[in-house]
């Protein structure tokens, strides 16, 4: 079953798709741009006072697509509320797909941002999956290039402040019939935010669910695509008014781990076989290609400290390391926190408790998720010289 989902999964990154990449009709151009500044700039949010994706910057990018002419000039023009038809295929079709990327500013006031190549092939990927159009990565990085400038005093700075970017995709044609649609939007909005622990990390709890299921081998678990999230709100109300603030997603019979909340998954513990080894679920196609898992993934082997292994893991397995005391840390990963230190985890109606910090019992992380944290902070800020951290100004 491996090997088949390795297979497809192959497969399905490695086929173009010809009707969205038709050399015919015009492709997204950053020297197209057309400008429109506002007239009424808004008042800049404290740093105290930011609370994530409440608050948005002046200006907004929009481009349209449409079948027969391919993409229209990209605008950047002041942020605004969308007008569009009622028969929208994005609203009965789930026809929509997003990224999630931050800007920064270093101690000397340099906009940067963090492998953005990386997000705009994900994106690529996502709305390939869906049948909305493909977009040149590169010129649209030269836009988001130009928007960030534009809008830079709404990059807060500080250590942990960013401008977290939204681009997204979604089908505009307005039709109830069930088919790819023949125009599409692209638009990146901005919302200043602030350290994901603005008082240091505060671990969470899990509750590990099999009742409700994210994803499955062959479907969208590897795309970002807003159809994936709605059917986990439910189940995280759920575990909520039990105590968790995430769920563990599991699948299959064996209860196989995958992803928490809406975050990579990694587990440092002593394998079966007494190795110290940094493991997370492999991308068989169910699982999201986070570019924080992989740059996780790249540091931890740059070390060369400990075994990092891309495998399968499953509940019994995490279950029975934590009562031979196997298990040194878990921790969930993404853009908008780094990492999440996991300090329980239910199962069964049993509560699993995850060590944290030995040498501190006050400690709301482990010495690994710390050193990930702080290192990866440390290239996004420009405090390490790194190749991920692109320069925009």
């Amino acid at each position: 079953m491996p090997f088949l989902r390795a297979r497809f999964l192959g497969q399905r990154l490695a086929q173009p798709s010809k009707r969205w990449n038709s050399t015919a009709t015009a492709g997204l151009k950053a020297d197209l741009l057309r400008v429109t500044k506002t007239e009424n700039p808004k008042a800049l949010v404290a740093n105290k006072d930011l609370i994530f994706g409440r608050t948005f910057s002046d200006h907004m990018i929009t481009a349209e697509w449409a079948e027969n002419k391919g993409w229209d000039a990209p605008e950047v023009r002041p942020y605004d509320k969308i007008c569009l038809d009622p028969s929208a295929v994005v609203f009965h079709y789930a026809s929509e797909c997003f990224e999630g990327m931050k800007a920064y500013k270093d101690k000397h006031g340099k906009i940067r941002l963090f492998r953005p190549d990386m997000n705009m092939a994900r994106m690529n990927r996502s709305t390939a999956r869906i049948a909305l159009p493909q977009f040149d990565g590169d010129e649209l990085l030269k836009v988001i290039g130009e928007y960030l400038k534009i809008d830079q005093r709404w990059i807060p700075e500080g250590r942990g402040y960013s401008l977290y970017l939204r681009p997204t995709m979604i089908g505009t044609q307005e039709s109830l019939g069930v088919a790819a649609s023949n125009r599409a939007m692209l638009f990146v909005i901005g919302s200043p935010v602030g350290p994901y622990y603005p008082t240091g990390f505060s671990a969470v709890s899990l509750k590990a669910t099999n009742e409700y299921v994210r994803a499955w081998p062959r479907g969208t678990g590897d795309s970002k695509i807003g159809g994936n999230y709605a059917p986990g709100l439910l189940p995280q109300l759920l575990a909520s008014k039990q105590g968790y603030q995430q769920n563990l997603w599991l699948f299959g019979e064996n209860d196989q781990l995958t992803e928490v909340g809406a975050m990579n998954l990694f587990v440092l513990w002593k394998n079966e076989q007494g190795e110290t080894e940094l493991a997370t679920p492999p991308l068989d196609g169910s699982i999201l290609p986070g570019v924080t898992r992989d740059s996780i993934l790249s540091l931890a082997r740059s070390w060369g400290e400990f075994k990092v292994t891309e495998r399968y893991m499953n509940m019994p397995q995490l279950r029975d390391a934590v009562r031979e005391k196997r298990v040194l840390e878990v921790f969930g990963a993404g853009t908008a926190c780094i990492v999440t230190p996991v300090k329980t985890i239910e199962y069964n109606g049993e509560d699993l408790h995850i060590p944290l910090d030995p040498s501190d019992p006050t400690a709301q992380a482990g010495p690994i998720t710390k050193r990930v944290n702080n290192t990866m902070m440390d290239i996004q800020y420009g405090e390490i010289e790194h190749p991920w951290s692109v320069v925009v100004n």
